[in-house]
Formats: C-alpha cells, structure tokens, sequence
C-alpha cells in the first residue's frame, strides 16, 4: 500500500463514527464560543468577516483594505472546483495560465505571488503554482486586494489569496457529489463532519477527478484527502489537527506554449485544440499538508494562539518545449516549418514549514476599548530541484513538423545529460504588532510593522543565490463610521520580496520593493443584506521582473527565459465592488476594475486595465427549488510587442504585434432542489463559443482558453 492509501485509511477509520456521534455536548461548544472564531459569517454571497488582512476581530466592512470573499455558495453554483477557476471570477485576479500545469497570477497590474492556508504561508517558489489545485478542502478563498505587509510581511504589493480549510461542524451530516462534464470528465466528492465525542469533532473530504481535455493528447487525474480533528480539552482551549494528501498527475501537458507568429509577423492562429507536448509528456505533483492550530483564553480579554503548517511536494515531469533557433527566420508562413523540440526531464521537491505565535487581547483607555496583536513567525522554505537533457542521441532536440501536422510522435529522450538544478534554502524570521486605537466611537487608528529577516544560501543553476536581507514593512490605517452603514478609510503600507528570477547574464534579480496607498468607502444596503466597497489605490513597485526573452543558459546548453528589472513601475485606477442579497431572491457579486499601468511600455501593453466581473443567481419565490444564474467575466484588449520582421521577408522591419482583442465569457447555471437532500445543478461555460488566448506574460508563446464546454451535478446531502 502507498503512502497516500495509507494515510486515506486511518483517516477514513477515524471518520466512520462521525456520520454516527451524537449530538455535541457543551465543552468544544464553549470553547468555541469563548475563542470567537472568526471566518465563519456568511449568507450566500456575502461574508462579513475575514481571516486575511489583520488578526484582529474586524469585520470586511471596517478593513481598511479592499475584500473580496468567494464564498462557499458561489463555489457550488458555478462549479469552481479548482483554485484556478474560482480566482478567475474574483474581483480584481487575472489568471495568467501560460501553458497548463504551470500558472502566474496578477493584480492591479503586478505579480501576485502570496498564497496563503488559514493565513499562514510563503510566497509562491518563482512565482507560480503548478499542476491543478482543488477547492474541496477550502469553505471560502479571501482575497486582501493590495500590500498585506503586517500578515505577510514579504510579497508583491498587488494581493494576497488566503485559501480557508474548512473546519469540523457539531452537527452530523455529509455529503457526496456526482459531476459529468465535457471531454469525459468525472468528479466524485464526499465530505462528512460531526461530533465523536463531547470535546471532539472531525471532518473528512475525499475527491476523485478525472478529465480529458479540449486540448489533444492532454488530460489530469487528481486525489484529494482531507481529515481535521477539533479537541477541546477544557473550556478554554481548542486544538484543531489536520493533514491533507493531494496528487494532480497530467498527461500531454505543455512545457512552453503555441508559437504566436510567423516569420512575416501575420498572427499563427491555430485551432484551440493545438497542443505541442509530446505523447511522453507528464507532470505529476503530489502535495501533503499538515496543520496544528492551538488556541486558548488567556484572561477574559486575551487570547494566545499557535499555528505550524508542514507542506512537502514531490513533483516528478517528462517535458517538451518548442522554440525557433533562429527568430529572424521564425516560423515558415508557407509551410509551418522551423521550431524545434527541446525535450527535458524536471524533477521538484520542496519542504516548508511555518510557525506563527501571537496574543491579541482587548484594553480600555479614555474609556473607550482598543485592541492589539504581537507575534512572531518563523518559517524555512527548501527546494531542490534537477533538470536533465539529451544532447547525444538527436531525440532530445528534434526538428518539429508543421504544428497543424503534430500528433505528438516523438521517441523518448535518453535523458542523461547535462545535469543542472538547485539546492536552495530560505529562512524568514519575524516579529509584527498591530493596534487598533478608538480616537472616538466612530474612528478607529490601525498602527502595525514587522520586521523581517530573510536569508537563502545554496546554488541555482550554477548561480550563487546567498544573501541576507531584513526590512521594516509598516502599515497605517484609518476608518471612520459616517454612518451606522457606511465607513469611509484610508491606508498604506509596504512590500518587500527578494526574487529568484534571473537576467541575460544569468545573475539573480534585485530585491522587489513596493508600496500600496488605498482610500475608499464600504457601505451596508437591503438591511445588511449586501456590501457595497469602493476604492481608489495607488501602487507602486520597484525592480519589477519583465520577459527579457530566451537565452541558452551556459551551464545546460538549453535555452531558457530571462528577465530584467524594471524601475519605478506604478499603476493607479478604482474598483468598484457589490456583493450579498441584491434583491428579494437575488444573489451575485458585481465587480468592476480599472486602472492604469506606467513606467514600462511592456507590462502595460500585457496587461488588462480594465475588468468586470459579475456572478448573479436568483431563486422565484413562486419556486424555491429553481436557482437559475450567470456569470459575466470581461477584460479588455491586451497586446505584446514580439520583435521585428527579419531581413528574409519583404516587410522586413516592420514591428511584429500580437493583439488579444477585448472579449468576454458568459457561464451559465441553473439547479433544481428535488427533495431536502437531492438538488442537481447544470453549468454551461463560455456559452459564447469565444476563441480567445489564456495570457500574453510570456513573449511569442500562449496557447488559447476552453470552448464551450458543459457540466451536470448531483448533490445528496445526508
């Protein structure tokens, strides 16, 4: 039995008696109760209260920052069953999926790159996430739009994605989910939480998905496991555990994307379909979570809690890239012929490790009450990671036939050769605070810094990445009630984030430093029913990391990207953000951004300025068991910049543009309750049929997003 079954097993021992516990006596009840823990209100689409910007006990409305929760409702009825999915409908993250296992993300025009579990994580190693990333295991995603610095202290000043585990309930009951969709897909999910004894509870969540792909040759097979356990030994104290298994394996998945132009400039367009991975290609990953979350009451007005996080991920891929190797020639018009194959075996592991300790308590001063937090954080974040390759035998760097023509047939490479990787090693110590100051009834001061040290020794492709860098992130903030329903605010804080990415000559970029000024206004309507928030921010970053092209890295022989730093880029705009009850019946959150981006003509081309995003669902009082909706995602036109014509063609010169045109995807929905315990739901996404390319980050390559595509669902709650 692997490691993976095995675990499965205890856990799902452990998870027998809890579809069959009684009810909850009062001591985990108490404890609860007494510990107040936050993240839990919510009705439908809206949520009032959040884990992501501070830990104090503040709700969205009286943030200083702008919020956005997708909460569990708006997960089911869309069918955003993966990570991916559910943060291309918030307010203000672009998605930027740059081949189909490796994914970046952006926000008010940078980088996004802190995700967070139960406020607890570093960012992202180079940036991005890879294979596919369920949502079973989460109740909610936050998203803290702007500079988190006293939570996260080191990061992109764009935002921070805090995933929320879900959590055993006292009341016994589950659930197991059905869904059929396009291109033979198949989801089966169970999730079943109760009390086993009078201070303990538990949950467990298993999913099986398995899918093909509008993409030839492509497909993923995924497992998820999640167990927790809440204990409350006395009343005082509640120490929740939990472990998570998760494998995301992938046939046929890109290394790279799709050529975008010929040689003469005149865009490719090739079919949606059109994939360049090998029939050998693979990448799995397999990730294992575990938690500990001890909390309990101090004094009447003090709390202490501490938090470990353990993550190891194990990735193991046979990839296979294509690229020109002579870019003035480029990509034949009349024949489709000049890329080459580049064929690499890429293994991954990493290790991390976070520790958080903090007290938070409450004080009356000039009789009024005022809050504040102090803590530590320590965390390691290891990696290593190899490359290999095939320069001896011919199939390691095959010439390709016309793309149009590609079945994927290629012989397996001998992948014996130059062997490069890393062994790197990072460390982050910090120390925050934070207060929370009444100057009146309605006005309230937030003060808060943190000071982190981060350190990284070890060597990453031959490059020496050791350095030893602290800075001092401070946050101020200001809210103020103008009314029981409505609070003006204002903020600013900083970032700090030393970067991995190299440039031309191969050398480590400087460290990215940023800052984030917010104002805006949040405002209760329908009785408390919905949140409206609006907000104008200004940020501004420093060495940001910009495509520089591909260039062959000395120490392997192979061609990679490079990057460069640019100073001084800034973007500034609005968002305009509704969610809850908007009417009798009526739920969805409605958000629009705009801004814009300067200091480099490249990131403001790839970007999109502006977004609107709408999830809407309504339920008939004449039948309640008739949810119908539609969601509206819509950005604007993007462009890059690819180089110029070469000197072979008769437009030589001339400057090679590719342009994704403004477009939009309407999804729609509609679910039925039969009875108390069963209720389908159908989706129908990119109902539209638009053709459209999944992100221009990356120079001369992307690859284009799903057609239209169907699901159906069966739910039976128990």
């Amino acid at each position: 039995m692997n490691k993976f079954s095995a675990i499965t097993c205890v856990f799902l021992a452990a998870g027998v008696p809890v579809a069959q516990a009684a009810a909850l006596e009062p001591q985990t009840t108490e404890a609860i109760e007494r510990l107040q823990i936050r993240g839990e209100q919510q009705s439908g689409y809206l949520a009032g209260d959040q884990k992501s910007a501070t830990k104090l006990d503040i709700s969205i409305k009286e943030t200083p920052q702008t919020v956005t929760v997708i909460t569990q409702e708006r997960i089911r009825d869309f069918g955003l069953t993966d990570i991916n999915t559910a943060l291309e409908n918030s307010a203000t993250i672009n998605v930027e999926q740059v081949e189909t296992d490796r994914t970046y993300y952006t926000s008010r025009g940078f980088e996004l790159s802190n995700f967070q579990v139960d406020g607890l994580g570093l960012p992202l190693v180079n940036s991005n996430s890879h294979g596919r990333m369920d949502a079973a295991l989460y109740e909610r995603i936050e998203v803290v739009h702007g500079a988190n610095g006293v939570m996260t202290g080191v990061g992109s000043p764009s935002a921070t994605v805090n995933m929320v585990r879900k959590r055993p309930k006292s009341e016994t009951k589950g659930s197991v989910v059905a869904s059929l969709s396009s291109w033979s897909g198949k989801r089966l999910e169970g999730d079943f939480t109760g009390a086993l004894t009078d201070s303990v509870r538990g949950r467990v969540v298993l999913v099986g998905d398995d899918r093909e792909s509008y993409l030839d040759r492509y497909q993923n097979n995924s497992q998820l496991f999640y167990g927790v356990v809440d204990y409350a030994p006395t009343a005082n104290t509640l120490i929740t555990l939990g472990h998570s298994e998760h494998r995301s394996d992938s046939d046929g998945n890109m290394w790279g994307a799709l050529t975008l132009h010929y040689g003469d400039g005149t865009p490719t367009n090739f079919d949606s379909s059109t994939n360049i991975a090998a029939n050998w290609s693979q990448w799995n990953v397999n990730e294992s979570r575990s938690f500990v979350d001890v909390e309990t009451v101090l004094t009447d007005n003090w709390n202490l809690r501490f938090a470990y996080n353990r993550v190891r991920t194990d990735e193991d891929s046979y990839l296979f890239y294509t690229y020109l190797p002579d870019p003035a020639t480029g990509l034949d018009p009349e024949t489709g012929l000049g890329l080459l194959g580049y064929g690499s075996e890429f293994d991954f592991d990493d290790s991390q490790d976070s520790f958080d300790l903090y007290a938070s308590g409450r004080f009356m001063a000039g009789n009024l009450e005022h809050e504040v937090v102090v803590g530590t954080n320590y965390a390691t974040l290891n990696f290593d990671e190899m490359s290999l390759y095939d320069f001896h035998t011919g199939n390691g760097f095959p010439a390709m036939p016309a793309l149009e023509d590609w079945n994927g047939n290629t012989p397996f490479p001998e992948f014996t050769d130059g062997l490069a990787g890393s062994d790197i090693e990072n460390t982050q110590k910090a120390i925050y605070a934070q207060a929370r100051f009444s100057l009146s009834l309605d006005t309230k001061l937030l003060l808060g810094g943190r000071y982190n040290e981060f350190t990284t020794e070890g060597l990453q492709y031959g490059v020496d990445q050791s350095r030893d860098e602290g800075q001092f992130i401070p946050y101020v903030g200001v809210t103020h009630n103008v009314t029981p329903s409505t609070t003006v605010y204002a903020s600013y804080t900083e970032t700090f984030q030393a970067q991995n990415l190299r440039d031309r000559n191969f050398e480590r970029l400087p460290a990215l430093t940023g800052e984030n000024a917010e104002i805006g206004f949040k405002t209760e309507l329908s009785n408390g029913g919905a949140l409206l928030s609006a907000a104008y921010f200004h940020v501004k970053q420093k060495n940001l990391a910009v495509g520089d092209g591909t260039v062959t890295n000395p120490n392997t022989n192979a061609p990679e990207p490079v990057y460069r730093a640019a100073e001084g880029v800034s973007s500034q705009g609005i968002e305009v953000e509704l969610s809850g009850e908007l009417a009798e019946g009526l739920q969805g959150s409605i958000a629009a951004t705009s801004f814009e981006v300067d200091g480099d003509a490249t990131v403001e081309d790839y970007t999109p300025e502006n977004l609107f995003r709408a999830s809407l669902t309504y339920r008939p009082a004449a039948l309640e068991q008739l949810k119908v909706g539609a969601s509206f995602n819509w950005q604007d036109t993007i462009s890059r910049v690819q180089g110029v014509v070469g000197d072979s063609y008769v437009n030589a010169g001339e400057t090679i543009v590719t342009t994704q045109e403004a477009y939009g995807r309407l999804n729609l929905m509609a679910s039925y309750q039969f009875t108390d315990a069963v209720s389908v739901t159908l989706n129908a996404n990119n109902v539209l049929d638009k053709k459209y390319i999944n992100s221009l980050l990356w120079p001369t390559q992307g690859y284009y997003g799903a057609p239209r595509n169907y699901s159906a669902t069966v739910r039976w709650n128990f």
